[in-house]
């Protein structure tokens, strides 16, 4: 029987990487990453120079075609496998990473007339400029009822769809007005595959409020927003919304040539990078939870039943595997901190001593924060260097370490910050706990766990529970390699469903971490004191970090 493959693409914030998969194993034939020739753009936009604002961060489109010209045909060449044998693509990507185009599917970014005005370039997840449009939107969901903010834990985010559409017609309604559509990057690379633009039902559930019964919100409450986004859903955002799995049309001719595929090869509709994740390690049942953990964390779960819980990213049914609902919560930073650390607060003889002994400056500081016990460090730190996203939703709050004194090390900076990314999850799964949505199994995925054992134990040791780790490097691109063979389907080699799809391709290492219960019982009394800080931060105790975070910006 001849072999059949699939290639999952996964779209990050600095990189695209392309991944080759052998449908009957799961092996993972070939891998390839290309680093976006631009970056994150969060200073001055390419070539113009113009000079963004505080709290901005966007994209350039040409970089993910990038990553289709080189790391696909790099993953063909490394393989040596025939392109014939390739019958499905699937791509995963950060979410909401949005951009305005214009009729005929073109970023407003690559019209010369529009390149220097910030608004018509894809706005990155973490773009947060769009936070007063979000507060705004949250005063009004809550002052009418609406049924929908439940579902999102009772808090809409600045990362999210309409707040960033709301931010780009406040402030340039010219960009507003020239675009056709607001589209997720996902479902803009699918149709720069296909010729044809579908939206995806994983980001536009949790993205944008679109619903599998109900749709989008009202008119009337967009036009309680502002009355000229009335008619937001029908005009500027819309468009057919295709669960997971399916096939979202076939490579065209000219794409095929770019990418050295076959033209007509099943191209699948797009995925979010951590829901792509969750059927890579296995996870096809409730009451597992997955940790996408990288630059930040995804905790994805899925459950029979539809429960309110606060500070989620949103409750979507099919979310991550149809049939379930999916609940989506998340920390907005974790790897993100500790490359902060190394980058920014590492003093110079740390950086030194680990080039001396040919280590990076994280082994460096891992190997000598791992001889503290729990607790020894007297340092407690909470984990909101970009904002909170879980559970009190709100981008306005910023980093605390306390404890600080003259004998305080480097590493023990270090470790603190490791544990605080860990309590940070626990007030997750503690919060869907009370809110009646089970956490029975913990699985991590991602390029943390892979790398950190310190930071895995201490996960283990926080949340009191066993943690198995995925396989996979790559397990968004696997996940989407998986969708992208469901898109395919049975008679060309594939499957029929995900569920299948898991069964065959999904791996977890044998190797688990298990909690140890004497730091089991000291990080016990630390998270009560973490949790009596998030409170009096993070709900009105003390809004100190609001203030200078004010105070910064008018000075700017």
């Amino acid at each position: 029987m001849v072999i059949k493959y699939a290639i999952g693409i996964d779209y990050g914030t600095e990189s695209g990487r392309a991944l080759l998969v052998n449908l009957s194993s799961g092996e993972e034939v070939a891998t390839h990453v290309t680093p976006y020739p631009h970056g994150v753009i969060d200073e001055v936009l390419p070539d113009s120079g113009v000079k963004l604002e505080y709290d901005w961060a966007l994209q350039h489109p040409a970089d993910y075609i990038e990553v289709l010209k080189r790391s696909v045909p790099a993953v063909m060449k490394e393989s040596g496998v025939d392109a014939a044998d390739v019958i499905g693509i699937g791509i995963d990507f950060t979410a909401c990473t949005m951009l305005p185009v214009d009729e005929t599917g073109t970023p407003l970014c690559f019209k010369p007339e529009l390149k220097e005005l910030p608004h018509s370039w894809p706005k990155l997840w973490k773009h947060h400029a769009a936070q007063d449009e979000a507060n705004l939107m949250n005063e009004i969901a809550e002052e009418r009822g609406e049924a929908f903010l439940p579902r999102y834990g009772g808090k809409i985010s600045s990362e999210w769809m309409i707040a960033k559409i709301w931010q780009i017609l406040n402030e340039a309604p010219d960009i507003y007005s020239r675009a056709d559509r607001f589209v997720e990057a996902a479902d803009w690379v699918v149709a720069q595959m296909t010729g044809s633009l579908t939206r995806n039902s994983c980001a536009a559930g949790y993205k944008a409020f679109w619903h599998k019964q109900h749709g989008y919100p009202s008119k009337e409450f967009f036009g309680a927003l502002d009355p000229r986004l009335t008619n937001l859903t029908e005009t500027k955002l819309r468009g057919e919304v295709l669960p997971l799995g399916t096939k979202a049309g076939e490579l065209t001719a000219e794409m095929a040539e770019l990418m050295g595929l076959p033209p007509g090869t099943a191209v699948a509709v797009g995925n979010v990078d951590a829901h792509a994740a969750v059927p890579a390690v296995g996870v096809v049942t409730p009451g597992k939870l997955v940790m996408a953990m990288g630059t930040s964390i995804c905790h994805m779960l899925i459950g029979t039943e539809e429960k309110l819980v606060e500070g989620m990213c949103g409750v979507v049914e099919d979310g991550i595997i149809p049939g379930y609902l999916g609940y989506e919560a998340g920390q907005s930073a974790v790897g993100d901190i500790f490359a902060w650390y190394v980058e920014q607060a590492v003093p110079a003889y740390a950086a030194d001593a680990a080039k001396a002994e040919g280590i990076s400056v994280h082994e460096w500081l891992e190997r000598r924060a791992a001889s503290y016990k729990p607790g020894q460090t007297g340092l407690v730190a909470l984990d909101w260097w970009n904002g909170n996203r879980s559970v009190l939703v709100d981008t306005n709050l910023t980093g605390l370490i306390l404890g600080c004194t003259l004998l305080t090390k480097p590493e023990e900076i270090y470790r603190v910050l490791l544990e605080a990314t860990a309590f940070g999850t626990r007030k997750i799964v503690d919060t869907f706990h009370e809110s009646g949505v089970e956490v029975n199994e913990l699985y991590a995925c991602g390029g943390l766990p892979q790398r950190n054992r310190l930071l895995m134990q201490i996960y283990a040791d926080v949340m009191n529970r066993e943690i198995k780790i995925a396989a996979s490097t790559q397990t968004p691109a696997l996940g989407a390699a998986m969708f992208g063979a469901v898109a395919a389907g049975s008679a060309r080699g594939g499957y029929d469903s995900i569920v299948e799809a898991a069964a065959q391709m999904a791996r977890v290492r044998e190797e688990t971490y298990k909690p140890i219960p004497e730091n089991v019982a000291v990080y016990e009394k630390l998270y009560q004191e973490y949790c009596r800080l998030h409170d009096y931060f993070g709900r009105g105790g003390n809004d100190v970090m609001k203030r200078l975070k004010a105070i910064k910006e008018s000075v700017r």
